[in-house]
């Protein structure tokens, strides 16, 4: 297996696709439905617009969390960790006695090291992501009133322009 130091083992694989996996799910769990139904006093094209930012907004996010997780993954040297399991997993199952001859307390510990330091990471990122989300809902809420406010404006100037059309007439 050393000589595949650079193919990254099948635990490593599975580990990454998993990630990627669960945080385009989580990413992409509101449909364009969903999120027009949260505004549905704007128009379609005001909804279409604010969906495309939405999107821009999760798709930026997606590529920062993946980046920040690669990051971790190679700062963390999970993957050659993993690797390593995968070879002493290997050898077990070839060598009945290699328990003995390994030490696999210093591997679980070293593996509970890098398992404790990803949950700390994933768990920043989750409250990063968590801020942002309530940045985006306190945007979204901003862009509400403002639109509610231009409505009042309209419907008064509506009415000035009227009255006053109304007035000169005569």
């Amino acid at each position: 297996m050393e000589s595949n130091a650079s193919v990254p083992g099948s635990r490593q694989s599975n580990l990454k696709k998993s990630f990627n996996r669960s945080l385009r799910f989580l990413l992409t769990a509101c449909s364009r439905e969903e999120f027009s139904k949260a505004f549905p006093s704007f128009t379609a094209s005001e909804q279409e617009g604010l969906h495309h930012l939405f999107v821009q907004i999760v798709s930026s996010l997606h590529r920062d969390v993946e980046e920040e997780f690669e990051s971790i993954f190679l700062e963390t040297q999970a993957g050659p960790i993993l690797d390593t399991v995968e070879e002493l997993v290997e050898e077990r199952t070839l060598d009945p006695l290699h328990s003995k001859k390994s030490n696999v307390g210093e591997m679980a510990q070293k593996l509970s090291e890098v398992q404790k330091n990803e949950v700390n990471h994933l768990m920043g990122l989750l409250e990063k992501t968590e801020e942002q989300k309530r940045k985006i809902e306190a945007r979204v809420e901003q862009l509400k009133k403002e639109k509610q406010d231009f409505s009042g404006a309209a419907k008064l100037l509506r009415t000035r322009i009227t009255s006053y059309g109304t007035g000169h007439r005569t």
